[in-house]
């Protein structure tokens, strides 16, 4: 029999949790050859949540829970959860509802079909603001151009993946993590599946506009250096163009017109500071390169060998 793990991130879900309790375990009942863990990861919940996980746990074995000091943000969460599981197939889920629990049978299957993850995918928008919806494409749409990583704008946290995939992703040494990247960057075999968004079961969206800026930032930060080789493109930019406005001048002087001593200032001015951001840009490549190595992810990851350890 092989083994599952469910890791749930909660915070002030005391409303949500009995209806997704009710929910995930129902789904779970029509599954078969497998051990399930669900693994609660309360963080810092001000409302009643770590006592209604209490009592889960006191009535079902397979409820364990941890709770954080404080709230650190769903990326920990996650973390805490894959770093707790020790499962051949590990699934992340929202407590609430808005992931459905009842694509989990599929979505177990595809594994078996040889898949290495499969993950739920938004095909609409429903119940987000406009304004939301497209903040949220124009992030998709600039991350995709400046990381290194393909981000489907879909993709959701609400999937399901073999154990390889999930050590994959804890060799990922990087503290502030953004792991719909990080599903990317580590690849594998993936079957999508096609998901309605839902609303919330209870209670209220977590995120608001400063966190959603915050994780967006995070998301360009920790798979692009672009930003720090920006002034090397500006830098290179203004020395063109002083180059550019002093050979018109020239050409004008050669024609015999006058040329204002305010244009060879503003010449002087431009090619020195192009010059002083191409410096700038190039210790941001160098600055680049460390920040690329002191993340400590692998050069490579093995899916399977056959080599003894």
């Amino acid at each position: 029999m092989k083994t599952l793990d469910l890791i749930v991130p909660c915070y002030n879900e005391e409303a949500a949790l009995p209806l997704f309790y009710e929910t995930v375990t129902e789904t779970l009942r029509t599954l078969s050859g497998y051990q399930t863990t669900l693994i609660f990861v309360d963080d810092g919940s001000s409302d009643r949540t770590l006592e209604t996980l209490k009592r889960f746990a006191r009535s079902d074995s397979r409820v364990t829970y941890l709770s954080f000091s404080r709230n650190f943000g769903k990326e920990s969460a996650m973390l805490a959860g894959l770093r707790a599981s020790t499962a051949d197939i590990v699934g992340f889920l929202d407590a609430d509802l808005q992931h459905s629990p009842s694509l989990l049978p599929d979505m177990l299957q595809s594994l078996e079909d040889g898949y290495d993850v499969a993950a739920a995918k938004r095909v609409d928008r429903a119940g987000e603001t406009k304004l939301k919806s497209r903040l949220s494409d124009a992030f998709y749409q600039i991350a995709n151009r400046m990381t290194d990583v393909e981000i489907d704008p879909g993709a959701q946290d609400f999937r399901v993946m073999k154990r390889v995939v999930a050590d994959a992703l804890l060799s990922l040494g990087e503290h502030r993590r953004f792991t719909k990247g990080l599903f990317s960057f580590v690849g594998f075999r993936t079957k999508w599946f096609p998901h309605e968004n839902a609303v919330r079961a209870a209670g209220e969206t977590k995120w608001n506009f400063k966190k959603l800026f915050v994780y967006a930032c995070d998301g360009i930060l920790a798979f692009s250096d672009l930003p720090l080789k920006l002034p090397l493109y500006l830098g290179g930019g203004l020395c063109a163009g002083a180059g550019l406005y002093a050979l018109i001048a020239l050409i004008v002087f050669l024609c015999g017109k006058a040329v204002s001593p305010v244009h060879a200032v503003l010449i002087v001015m431009l090619f020195l500071c192009g010059l002083i951001l191409f410096a700038v840009g190039v210790l941001g490549l160098y600055l680049a390169r460390i920040y690329t190595e002191t993340k400590g992810r692998p050069v490579y990851i093995v899916k399977e060998t056959n080599l003894k350890k």
